[in-house]
């Protein structure tokens, strides 16, 4: 993607399913529903299109919520979550999915992704495997989009080649920013052609201070915040940040008239200490 190209509606999509995933991601993650009932509509407002949620925040009906209330049309709002527990049975497995998809879209509607949130089963192989099927039947049946994962290594992505009926997964969600970026990770999903989604874009605004990162976001007269998600943009990554704070959220939306030389992303990259090649 050509880094002046991009704008509020720019998208991924996956290569075996043509669905477009909007590149900039509103997250929900430690918002309580009362706050995303409010912070939400301010995403929207601001232009957001894309929703993230999990069983795991607590906060999928109030996503519901906000979906049914709003005057913007359900097909126009991209909206994800993610299991990352399994019932007792694989129908109970599947019972816990289809409750997320009921929260969210009520009876008959839909979720656009669905993730498996594998940060909280890391080590059972069995429960990754048990809630990817019941995935893909919600994806069967029209009740999920697209299906993907979160917290995946390319190991784990490669186990499910033995089970998966739908392969490879449609999105990874993983966590990058400068200094983590995961390179190995992210170039398996290129070469797959799964999209990857950036969590913690901002390193949790930790590392606000770097001198690099100042530097830059002096160069481009712009906040160290909307350099780091710019960055993820030109990336191709999805981002996706989070706030409560109306006047963030709209900042953290305005990434779409200025551009990240070649320079400047060579002296983010520059910044990675995970080790990756």
């Amino acid at each position: 993607m050509a880094h002046q190209t991009l704008t509020l509606t720019s998208t991924a999509a996956p290569k075996n399913a043509p669905v477009p995933i909007p590149l900039l991601c509103f997250g929900t993650y430690l918002l309580s529903p009362t706050s995303c009932l409010t912070a939400i509509p301010s995403a929207l407002t601001s232009g957001y299109r894309h929703i993230d949620t999990a069983q795991l925040y607590r906060n999928e009906s109030a996503v519901g919520e906000v979906l049914r209330s709003t005057s913007i049309p359900r097909s126009e709002i991209f909206v994800t979550t993610k299991q990352g527990i399994r019932g007792e049975t694989a129908e109970a497995t599947y019972a816990l999915a289809a409750e997320s998809v009921r929260k969210i879209a009520g009876e008959e509607g839909y979720v656009d992704l669905f993730l498996v949130h594998t940060r909280w089963v890391r080590g059972d192989a069995e429960g990754r495997k048990e809630v990817w099927q019941a995935l893909e039947r919600l994806h069967g049946e029209g009740k999920a989009r697209l299906i993907g994962l979160s917290n995946y290594e390319v190991g784990d992505v490669e186990e499910m080649k033995g089970y998966a009926r739908v392969w490879p997964p449609h999105v990874l969600q993983i966590e990058l920013h400068p200094w983590r970026q995961q390179r190995e990770l992210v170039r398996y999903c290129e070469r797959e052609g799964i999209v990857v989604q950036a969590y913690s874009p901002l390193a949790e605004g930790k590392r606000m201070d770097d001198e690099v990162l100042r530097r830059v976001a002096g160069r481009c007269s712009r906040t160290p915040a909307q350099v780091l998600l710019r960055y993820g943009l030109q990336k191709g990554w999805v981002v996706l940040p989070k706030s409560e704070n109306p006047e963030r959220i709209e900042e953290n939306a305005g990434l779409y008239d200025f551009v990240l030389e070649s320079g400047d992303m060579e002296a983010l990259d520059d910044l990675d200490e995970d080790g990756s090649i």
